[in-house]
């Protein structure tokens, strides 16, 4: 049940130091997979298809099921619930790391899937629930945040270093060891938490979020890939589309629904949702992109490329800490439009970035735009799951995580297919280039540099320099895209935060078990 009686102070902090761990441990795996790649390929040499599917996989079940993870965490218990994802996350690591074909690692994959669903939200939700002081939740809440956002800065590092000395699988390995201190603890330290009246689950919600949430999600990936014009993304669009409206009504007409969609008239809680939206939706699509600079413009190794992008995860982990004093300060509106503002800021910095810029200059818009995207999931986190019953923890902490997961991959469809568009548009291949080298030089920066490495002499010299100057030219202007966004949506953002106060009065549910309306 969700208690009322204070926990200790050292129980509390110890509770935070679990929660972290189990968020760096998702940072860290979310990151290596795509360092990891290339040696993957290498030695299990899977079809075109199947590497896609290595790819997405994990995504598509971690996205598909936080609503439903979030609500059961809420039935059987945020600890007992984060517990069983664990040990599923330890094994299912091991398998991947050992996988022998590509059809066991998508299997493995899919399973890491299900097992960070367990665990995301049920790290927020328990956090919600001991720091019952505002002030103290707020603080609690943007150290979880800083944790998340060096982890996703230090897993380049971490893979790096295995990938450099040992095979693909090490960086999946690196999973196991965290996982049994995470369960020890778990078990000694985390107090349990439910909601007490939590009715049933209703079974015909739950297929309907799932199909709701995967269907955009791989439409955006698609599009991302293959462009808009493919007609499946316009199918799973349709598909996700009416899953979404069908899900809504019936929210709408249950007694006891996955989803209370009244929580959406709050505008502390819908506004916050669509601010981690926007900034995440900018973000990872620039961060794909300076993965593919670093590496295939610079010729950085992996383990260079994370280390040279450390600093922006530590400014985000610096104003993650700092965010509580900033509320105090200016007001949570003012907060997040001032971290989507940084990050635009950061952005047109990015945009002045050559191919031969020196590394002292990046500096600067990375730890900008870094620090700018710590103070918005710093506040729009805690906002999100202050606005709600603490006996509804675990579904706010879920769909806080479900459009973070949306907007990454709208992010990287709108903005990548902006970047690739541009890309193929307007590279010139130097003529004398054979036909069938151009072709694969115009579908991608990475195309490129393999064909060019295979021509003679001053051949492939001319081709990959041209491909990286358009592949450079064309960022600057993506950038500029995903900054002039960033500014809209801060200033969206600043009105639908209005009003939202600095520490969140504790809400409550009425009668019916559902949120009380706010005053008008």
């Amino acid at each position: 049940m969700t208690s009322t009686t204070p926990t200790p102070a050292a129980k509390k902090w110890g509770t935070l130091v679990i929660s972290c761990l189990a968020m760096l441990l998702l940072a860290l795996d979310v990151t290596v997979l795509h360092l990891a790649t290339p040696k993957l390929v290498e030695d299990m040499t899977p079809t075109a298809t199947q590497l896609l599917w290595i790819l997405d996989i994990y995504g598509f079940a971690l996205a598909g099921l936080l609503i439903t993870f979030g609500n059961i965490g809420d039935r059987i218990g945020r600890k007992k619930l984060l517990l069983i994802g664990t040990v599923a996350f330890g094994a299912a690591s091991a398998l991947t790391a050992y996988a022998p074909t590509p059809e066991l690692l998508i299997a493995a994959r899919a399973l890491l899937g299900v097992a960070g669903a367990t665990i995301m939200p049920s790290t927020l939700s328990i956090i919600r629930n001991v720091f019952t002081d505002p002030k103290e939740r707020t603080s609690a809440v943007g150290i979880w945040s800083s944790v998340s956002a060096l982890g996703f800065a230090i897993g380049p590092v971490v893979g790096g270093a295995l990938l450099d000395h040992f095979w693909w699988g090490s960086a999946f390995l690196i999973n196991v060891p965290i996982t049994i201190i995470l369960v020890i603890g778990g078990v000694l330290v985390l107090p349990e938490s439910r909601n007490p009246n939590p009715g049933r689950l209703d079974v015909i919600s739950v297929p309907l979020s799932i199909i709701g949430v995967i269907s955009f999600v791989y439409a955006f990936k698609i599009a991302a890939h293959d462009g808009i014009a493919e007609p499946a993304v316009w199918i799973s669009a349709a598909l996700g589309l009416v899953a979404f409206v069908v899900f809504v009504r019936r929210q709408t007409k249950l007694a006891e629904p996955l989803i209370d969609v009244r929580l959406f008239r709050l505008r502390a809680f819908s506004g916050a949702v669509g601010a981690n939206v926007a900034v995440i939706f900018g973000t990872l699509s620039i961060s794909v992109a300076f993965a593919q600079y670093f590496q295939l413009v610079r010729g950085w190794s992996p383990l260079v490329s994370g280390l040279a992008g450390l600093p922006g995860g530590v400014g985000a982990a610096i104003a993650g800490g700092l965010a509580g004093t900033l509320i105090m300060a200016m007001g949570r509106a003012r907060t997040v439009t001032l971290g989507l503002f940084l990050t635009s800021v950061g952005f047109f910095f990015y945009a002045l970035v050559d191919v031969d810029t020196s590394y002292a200059f990046m500096l600067l818009p990375m730890i900008i735009a870094g620090m700018g995207m710590g103070f918005t999931f710093a506040v729009t986190n805690d906002t999100i799951i202050a606005s709600v019953p603490r006996e509804r923890a675990g579904a706010a902490s879920a769909i806080s995580e479900t459009a973070t997961e949306v907007g990454g991959a709208l992010g990287i469809a709108v903005l990548g297919s902006v970047l690739g568009g541009l890309y193929t548009g307007n590279l010139v291949v130097p003529s004398g280039i054979p036909a069938e080298a151009a072709t694969v030089a115009g579908e991608s920066l990475g195309g490129a540099v393999h064909v060019a490495s295979q021509l003679p002499g001053a051949l492939g010299t001319q081709l990959l320099e041209a491909a990286q100057r358009t592949f450079v030219d064309s960022m600057h202007t993506t950038l500029v895209v995903g900054a002039v966004s960033m500014i809209v949506l801060a200033a969206a953002c600043l009105w639908a935060l209005r009003g939202t106060p600095k520490e969140i009065p504790e809400v409550i549910l009425d009668d019916t078990g559902r949120v009380e309306e706010p005053a008008r």
